[in-house]
């Protein structure tokens, strides 16, 4: 009877292990498969003490889900305060844009930085890229390579639009006599195409709109800022 039993648990055990072995590789598929849904992420930040923001950051995700943050004073007799947080949805042009420079920068794995130390300094500048597959970062003052500097650029015209909302927010709260000339400027850059993402602004300026205690000529200004954002400015 012994003898007969030992090919029964030899073939059951062989059947457990090929079992275990499925398993192990459905959990390894569904991991992969999982790693592999995860959107790409494009980060860029700036860090300048001395200006304001001292420091911001925004990241972009290849589905279009983004995410800004920033620190600084926002008016003379402010504090500094909690950081400003706020996510948005970026346009598809300028997400394509920003993955499409990427590209062809390598996705920041080789030398970003000039080097040169006769340069102004304008802020310690980072980009990262992380997927799940890569990961890279580059920090750099000033880059001679093209994708690097067109990417800057974008980044910082998108920067500058969310530090308006930034702004119009904390004046909207605590000091309406100061939204006309803030919305004034932020008007004028606009026109002249150098802030970029108007929309994800959008949500402030409808407040300052729809706030009957704002002057009319404040609200018009709001309006018609929020009429170029219509196509993803």
């Amino acid at each position: 009877m012994i003898a007969k039993d030992k090919p029964t648990l030899r073939f059951a055990s062989v059947r457990l292990l090929s079992r275990g072995w499925r398993v192990a590789s459905l959990i390894f598929l569904f991991g992969a498969a999982a790693l592999a849904g995860e959107p790409a992420t494009i980060t860029f930040s700036v860090d300048f003490p001395g200006s304001n923001p001292d420091h911001y950051s925004i990241a972009v995700q290849s589905d279009g889900q983004a995410h800004y943050e920033s620190t600084g004073k926002l008016s003379p007799d402010s504090d500094a305060g909690d950081p400003y947080q706020t996510d948005f949805q970026i346009s598809d042009p300028v997400r394509r844009r920003i993955f499409e420079l990427a590209a062809q920068a390598n996705y920041f794995s080789g030398k970003v930085d000039t080097g040169k130390k006769n340069l102004a300094f304008t802020g310690t500048k980072k980009l990262a890229y992380s997927d799940s597959q890569r990961h890279s970062t580059a920090e750099y003052n000033f880059s001679n390579v093209a994708a690097v500097q067109q990417m800057t650029a974008l980044f910082q015209m998108v920067g500058a639009t969310l530090e308006y909302g930034r702004r119009l927010a904390y004046f909207h709260r605590y000091q309406k006599l100061a939204l006309d000339e803030e919305l004034k400027h932020m008007e004028d850059q606009a026109r002249r195409g150098e802030v970029s993402e108007l929309q994800a602004v959008k949500p402030i300026l409808q407040e300052i709109y729809d706030d009957a205690s704002v002057i009319n000529v404040v609200r018009a200004r709001a309006r018609r800022i929020m009429d170029m954002a219509t196509g993803g400015r």
